[in-house]
């Protein structure tokens, strides 16, 4: 029997997303209308709607649904808004972002990661997006600064130029520490290089390139 993609989509927002705290209108009908679907490997098409993190390659994973609902709210993004992302992946979040947001920036260092995004972004009709490849942690630099960056690998800190990224006002959503208890943190830029930290929830996801914990040496 065929699956109803459009069915366990809702589902998935009903069941999984809203459950786990996230009211905002305007992410529930992001998430419920952009086919994810379409953004996971064929081979795990009948699962892109689980609670899992789905490989995507490159040791990388695509959020849990769950995760991104919570992401996608505490950003609160406006229609107007510029958004940096770092680490396009799959490119589902970042449709999601640019359905939200004015214009989306996103970088991955994979160059088949933003390939494919492209191609997907493409299908599902959504052009406010540039994708760029490169590394973010020691190379990259954008132009500009953003009214909300989010780094969806883990680093174990933040590394200093991101909040450099980040217009006073602006918000920053990171995940940060050593797996396999880390934080996702909200980092809002009150100005003169002031930045007021929210812990939102704990999570373990694999790290950014370049931002890994430093090695420990047994002797």
């Amino acid at each position: 029997m065929a699956m109803n993609f459009d069915q366990a989509r809702q589902n998935m927002v009903e069941n999984q997303v809203r459950p786990w705290e996230v009211l905002d209108g305007r992410v529930l009908s992001v998430l419920g209308s952009i086919r994810r679907e379409d953004f996971v490997a064929p081979a795990h098409r009948q699962l892109a709607f689980a609670d899992l993190c789905l490989p995507i390659g490159h040791g990388e994973v695509m959020m849990k649904p769950i995760m991104e609902g919570r992401v996608l709210q505490a950003l609160e993004l406006k229609p107007e808004d510029h958004v940096l992302e770092i680490g396009t992946g799959s490119g589902f979040l970042t449709a999601c972002l640019a359905s939200l947001a004015g214009h989306v920036t996103s970088v991955d260092l994979h160059a088949d990661f933003t390939a494919a995004a492209g191609q997907r972004l493409q299908a599902a009709r959504i052009d406010n997006v540039q994708l760029v490849t490169g590394e973010a942690v020691n190379g990259w630099q954008p132009q500009g600064t953003f009214d909300a960056l989010v780094v969806t690998g883990a680093v174990y800190r933040i590394p200093d130029p991101f909040l450099g990224w980040l217009k006073p006002g602006g918000r920053l959503l990171v995940i940060r520490g050593e797996s396999p208890v880390q934080q996702v943190i909200l980092l809002t830029h009150e100005g003169n290089g002031r930045y007021r930290e929210e812990s939102l929830f704990e999570t373990d996801l694999p790290y950014l390139a370049n931002a890994e914990p430093p090695r420990q040496f047994v002797f």
